[in-house]
C-alpha cells in the first residue's frame, strides 16, 4: 500500500488515538491541521528538481529529473504498459491556467501512519500549492473499507474538483468512487484503481512505484546476502492488493529463474502490517536452516526482525520493500535487513498532482504511470533517503551511516 507505501510504523489503534487527538472526525482532516502522521513523519518542504512548495511557482512542474532512467517493469492494473513519471510535465502556460481556476482537491488515504504516506502527502501538498489548488480534506481509513467509503461520502459533500486516493479494497469501495466520477470529480489513483472503473472515462490515471522492479531488486539483495544458495522464506500480503502481489511475484520469479541454488521452502501470509512477527516466528520454527526472508513491506519486516532476534537468529538475512525509518536504521548499522527496493512516494505525489492538472486542462493522460525502482543498501542509504523523501536523513540514521 507504500505504504511507507504503499506502506507502516504504528499499529492501527495507536494511529486512531493519535488522529483523534488531532481533531479528526471519522478520519477526515481539514487542510489546516493535517494528519497526526504528517505532523510526526513528514519530510521538510525542501524539494529537488523543478517542483517547489510555494504558490508563487511559475513552472514548468515535473518530478525529479535527476532520477535514473530505468525501464519500468510493472504493468498497470489492466495490464497496461507503464509510462515513466519523468515524462509528465506541466508547462508554465498550463500552470498559469490552472492557477486561475481556483480549483479544490481532496485526498483519501488507505492509511496515513507511515513514512510512505507522509511523503506522498507532502508531494501532493507542495505541488497543489504551486498550482494554487486548495486541499479541502485529507482522510485516513486505517485500512477499513467502510471507513473509506464514509470518508469519501463526506469529501463529496465538499464538491472538490479533484480526488486523489488509494482504495483500501478495490471491490467494496468501487461504488463510492463511481459516484465521485459521475459527479464530475477528477479521480487520480495511487497504486491501484477501484474495480470496474475505466481509465479516461471514470478516472484519469493510476500512479505507482515500479513495484515489480522493486521486487526484483529485493531478490538480488537477498541472493547476494546469502551467497546465492540455501533456503529462504517469503512473507506475502494475503489481501487482493495489486501492488503487493506484483512485489512478491517479481521476487519469487527472479529467485526461481536467476538463482537455481536458492530454494523458497515456505511462504507465510499476512493480513496487516502487524502480522510480520508471528508469521516470521512460525517460519523460523518450522525451517531452522532458513538463511533468509523476503517480507513484502517494511513494517512487517520490522516484525520479522523482532522474531529473528527472539529466536537467536542474528545471522538471518532479510530484504523488503519501502524505506521506512526503522528499516533504514537497521540497514545503516549492517543489521539483518540487508537492503530493499524503495518506492519514491514524494515523486508519486508530484506526479498525481500533475495528472490531476492534465484532467482539468483536458490534456490526454496515460492510464498508468510509474516512478523508477531504487535499490537501497548500506553503501547508499543516505543518498537513497534524500532521493526518496527529498530531505536529508534523520540524524539517527546519519550518525550510524557516517
Amino acid at each position: 500500500m507504500r505504504k511507507r507505501k504503499f506502506a507502516m510504523v504504528a499499529c492501527v489503534l495507536v494511529c486512531s488515538l493519535a488522529l483523534a487527538a488531532c481533531g479528526v472526525s471519522n478520519g477526515v482532516v481539514n487542510d489546516a491541521t493535517g494528519t497526526a502522521s504528517e505532523a510526526k513523519n513528514a519530510p521538510s518542504d525542501k524539494t529537488e528538481g523543478n517542483v517547489a512548495s510555494s504558490s508563487e511557482t511559475s513552472g514548468p512542474i515535473t518530478i525529479n529529473q535527476a532520477l535514473e532512467d530505468k525501464e519500468i517493469l510493472s504493468k498497470g492494473p489492466d495490464g497496461e504498459n507503464a509510462v515513466s513519471a519523468k515524462m509528465l510535465i506541466l508547462t508554465e502556460a498550463e500552470l498559469a491556467q490552472i492557477k486561475d481556476g481556483q480549483y479544490t482537491a481532496a485526498i483519501s488515504m488507505h492509511y496515513a501512519g507511515n513514512d510512505w504516506s507522509a511523503a506522498q502527502l507532502q508531494g501532493l501538498r507542495n505541488t497543489f500549492a504551486s498550482m494554487n489548488i486548495k486541499i479541502v480534506a485529507t482522510t485516513d481509513a486505517n485500512f477499513k473499507a467502510e471507513t473509506q467509503v464514509a470518508n469519501i461520502e463526506t469529501i463529496l459533500a465538499k464538491k472538490p474538483n479533484i480526488l486523489v486516493s488509494i482504495p483500501v479494497d478495490a471491490v467494496s469501495t468501487a461504488s463510492v468512487f463511481k459516484k465521485a466520477a459521475e459527479q464530475g470529480v477528477k479521480l487520480v489513483f495511487m497504486d491501484n484503481k477501484a474495480s470496474g472503473l475505466q481509465a479516461g472515462k471514470d478516472y484519469v490515471s493510476v500512479v505507482s512505484a515500479d513495484n515489480y522492479g522493486n521486487g526484483v531488486e529485493a531478490a538480488h539483495i537477498l541472493a547476494k546476502a546469502i551467497g546465492e544458495e540455501g533456503e529462504i522464506g517469503v512473507i506475502y500480503h494475503e489481501a487482493d492488493f495489486f501492488v503487493t502481489k506484483q512485489r512478491t511475484e517479481a521476487f519469487e520469479k527472479t529467485i526461481q529463474e536467476q538463482y537455481p541454488n536458492i530454494n523458497i521452502v515456505d511462504r507465510g501470509g499476512i493480513s496487516g502490517p502487524n502480522d510480520g512477527e508471528k508469521v516470521a516466528a512460525a517460519l523460523l520454527t518450522k525451517h531452522p536452516k532458513m538463511k533468509g526472508l523476503f517480507v513484502v513491506w517494511d513494517v512487517p519486516a520490522e516484525g520479522a526482525l523482532a522474531a529473528a532476534r527472539s529466536a537467536g537468529r542474528e545471522d538471518l538475512a532479510i530484504s523488503t520493500i519501502d524505506l521506512g525509518t526503522n528499516v533504514a536504521l537497521d540497514i545503516a548499522k549492517g543489521g539483518m535487513i540487508k537492503g530493499l527496493g524503495a518506492q519514491l512516494p514524494y515523486d508519486q505525489g508530484v506526479a498525481e498532482a500533475i495528472l490531476a492538472a492534465y484532467a482539468l486542462l483536458g490534456k490526454e493522460a496515460p492510464a498508468y504511470v510509474a516512478v523508477p525502482s531504487l535499490q537501497v543498501n548500506k553503501d547508499n542509504i543516505l543518498e537513497s533517503w534524500k532521493t526518496v523523501y527529498h530531505a536529508d536523513a534523520p540524524a539517527s540514521i546519519q550518525n550510524i551511516a557516517k
